[in-house]
C-alpha cells in the first residue's frame, strides 16, 4: 500500500483483547489516521483469562488486566467509544451503524465482537444465584456469592467449567459437577488425556457427576437446588452454567457473512467484503495449515489484533500462526498447540498416569496436528514447527523424551 492509499479512518468493532491489540499496534506501526475502537462493555480492552482464576479468586482487580491503562487511548487520540453497541455495518457507503443511530464512516473496519455464552433452557435458570461467566461483572457476582463453604454446582467440565470449579474449590468452596459427556474436557482432550484432569479434580475434593445434564433449578426466590435429568437432586447456593458459546456476527447481517460458525475470513483476516476484516473469537478463518476454523484463545486473539493491524495498512502476509492455549487448574498446567476436533493415534511422551507427559496427536496419515501437555510445557513450544510443517514423524522419536521436537522439522532426529 503507498501513503496515497493509506486508510483514513479505521473503525473497529469490538473493544476486545483482539480488538485493543489491533488499535495499539496500529499506532506502534505509526499509523496516524482516524482509529475509532467501538465496545459494548463500560471498560477498556481487558484479559479474560483472570475472570476464571485470579480473579474470581480475589486475587487480581480488573485493571490488573486492562491491555492498556485506561489514559492510553485519550492520549494516543482513539476514539473510545466504551459502553456503545454498534448494530450494523453498511458496506455500501462504508459506515457502521450504532444502536443509536449515529453512523461512523470507515476506509477500513475490523470486527471484533467475540462470542456470547450458550444459554441453558431449564425451568429456574433466571434465579438469583445461577450465573454464567463472560465479563468482569459476572466474575465479581460469583466471587461475591461463592464464598468459603457455599455449595457450588458447576454446569459443564470444558475449560471455563473445569477453571471455575478449581478456582472455588481453591478458596473453600464444596463443589460439584454435572457434565453430560463421559468425562472432563472430553470433546476438547478426549477420554484417556480426559481423565487424569477428572482425577486430579477428584483429589481436590470435587464431586463429579458425567453422563448427565439439568433438567431443572428449584428455589423459593433463589437458587436451592440443582435436578438433574438423571435423578439427581443436588443443594446448591450457586450454579455457574459454562456449556459453550456462540460467535457474536449480528453485525454482519444482511452481508452474507453472518453465520452461525463464525465471520468467514481468507488466511490474510480479510473477508469477502473489501475492506472489512475480523479476527479473535467471531473469526471463522481459512487457516493455511488447519482448514476454517475458529480459535477461541487468548494467545490468538492477540496476535490476530496483530496481524489484522498490518493488514489494514497493506500487508499481504498470510496468518498461519499454529495456536496455543494453557489452562491453570491448581497446581498443574495445561498447554496445548494446534487444532485436532477429531485425531486417530495418540503418542505420550512422559506418563499419564504420574501427570506429567506430552501427547501428540495424529491424523489417519500420522500427521502431528495437536501437542497437549499437562506440567511439560518445553514439548509443547517445540512442537510448532513440525505442526506448521505438516509432516508425518516418527512416533518412536515423538515417544523420546531426549529427542529436541524442533529438529525433526531439520529432519535430524536427535
Amino acid at each position: 500500500m503507498s501513503e496515497g492509499d493509506a486508510p483514513r479512518s479505521i473503525v473497529i468493532v469490538g473493544a476486545s483483547l483482539a480488538g485493543g491489540t489491533a488499535a495499539t499496534v496500529l499506532r506502534d506501526e505509526g499509523y496516524d489516521g482516524s482509529i475509532h475502537l467501538i465496545g459494548a462493555e463500560d471498560e477498556p480492552p481487558y484479559e479474560r483469562p483472570p475472570l476464571s482464576k485470579e480473579l474470581l479468586r480475589g486475587e487480581a482487580s480488573l485493571e490488573d488486566g486492562f491491555l492498556r491503562p485506561a489514559s492510553w487511548y485519550e492520549e494516543h487520540d482513539v476514539d473510545a467509544r466504551f459502553g456503545t453497541r454498534a448494530a450494523q455495518i453498511d458496506p455500501h457507503r462504508g459506515e457502521v451503524i450504532c444502536t443509536g443511530g449515529e453512523r461512523i464512516a470507515y476506509d477500513r473496519l475490523l470486527v471484533a465482537t467475540g462470542c456470547r455464552n450458550r444459554r441453558l433452557e431449564v425451568p429456574g435458570v433466571g434465579l438469583p444465584g445461577v450465573f454464567d461467566l463472560r465479563t468482569h461483572h459476572d466474575a465479581v457476582r460469583i466471587r461475591e456469592a461463592a464464598t468459603s463453604g457455599a455449595r457450588v454446582v458447576c454446569v459443564g467440565m470444558g475449560f471455563i467449567g473445569a477453571e471455575v470449579a478449581a478456582s472455588l474449590r481453591s478458596v473453600g468452596c464444596d463443589v460439584t459437577v454435572v457434565e453430560i459427556f463421559e468425562t472432563a474436557l472430553y470433546r476438547i482432550l478426549g477420554p484417556e488425556i480426559g481423565r487424569v484432569l477428572e482425577a486430579i479434580h477428584r483429589d481436590h475434593g470435587v464431586t463429579m457427576h458425567f453422563n448427565d445434564t439439568v433438567e431443572r433449578f428449584e428455589g423459593d426466590g433463589k437458587l436451592e437446588r440443582v435436578v438433574t435429568e438423571g435423578g439427581k437432586r443436588i443443594d446448591a447456593d450457586v450454579a455457574v452454567v459454562g456449556i459453550g458459546t456462540e460467535a457474536a456476527v449480528e453485525i454482519m447481517a444482511g452481508t452474507g457473512l453472518d453465520q452461525g460458525g463464525g465471520i468467514p475470513v481468507a488466511p490474510t483476516l480479510e473477508t469477502s467484503v473489501p475492506g472489512v476484516f475480523a479476527i479473535g473469537d467471531v473469526a471463522r478463518h481459512d487457516h493455511p495449515v488447519f482448514g476454517p476454523i475458529r480459535v477461541e484463545h487468548y494467545d490468538n486473539a492477540i496476535k490476530m489484533g496483530e496481524h489484522a493491524a498490518k493488514a489494514m495498512l497493506g500487508s499481504a502476509e498470510v496468518f498461519d500462526d499454529p495456536h496455543w492455549f494453557w489452562s491453570d487448574q491448581y497446581d498443574s498446567k495445561i498447554e496445548m498447540a494446534g487444532y485436532a476436533p477429531t485425531w486417530d493415534r495418540m503418542i505420550v511422551r512422559g506418563s499419564l498416569e504420574d501427570r506429567s507427559f506430552c501427547a501428540f496427536l495424529l491424523d489417519d496419515g500420522g500427521v502431528l496436528r495437536s501437542t497437549v501437555s499437562l506440567d511439560r510445557k518445553r514439548d509443547v513450544r517445540r512442537s510448532f514447527g513440525l505442526i506448521r510443517a505438516q509432516l508425518p514423524p516418527d512416533p518412536a522419536l515423538l515417544a523420546d523424551p531426549d529427542v529436541d521436537l524442533r529438529k525433526l522439522v531439520e529432519g535430524e532426529g536427535k
